[in-house]
């Protein structure tokens, strides 16, 4: 994957979860994506913190976009490996956050979201 590709995909995930349209921000996934996230925990009360497929990721994320309909994010910096990408982000609270895609066939197969001290949401 190179920088270029990298920095055009975090630019659209950006526009797309600021749209709050589910059906643009998953068209990004396979269908049997896995992600992990502190935020799965804490929005769905699921100690695990994994959702495994894209309906799953569908739901949850559907309870976040109902729980801060203030959400926003923006792209602060990219970086970009062999099959994944970091976008690094902040929130509409503030918080920094890095989220690492891992690719297969040009759709993201897995993923986890990194929180540190600053507000999560």
């Amino acid at each position: 994957m190179d920088l270029t590709f990298a920095q055009e995909f975090a630019a659209r995930w950006q526009d797309d979860w600021n749209s709050h349209d589910l059906d643009r921000i998953l068209a990004h996934y396979h269908d049997d994506v896995t992600f992990s996230s502190p935020m799965i925990a804490r929005l769905t009360g699921d100690p695990v913190g994994t959702v495994r497929g894209k309906a799953a990721l569908r739901a949850y994320w559907a309870t976040g976009l109902e729980k801060i309909p203030g959400l926003e994010f923006e792209v602060v910096d990219v970086r970009a490996g062999v099959d994944a990408l970091v976008i690094d982000y902040r929130n509409q609270a503030g918080g920094r956050v890095s989220e690492v895609l891992v690719f297969r066939n040009g759709l993201v197969a897995s993923g986890f979201g990194a929180y540190g001290e600053t507000p999560a949401g």
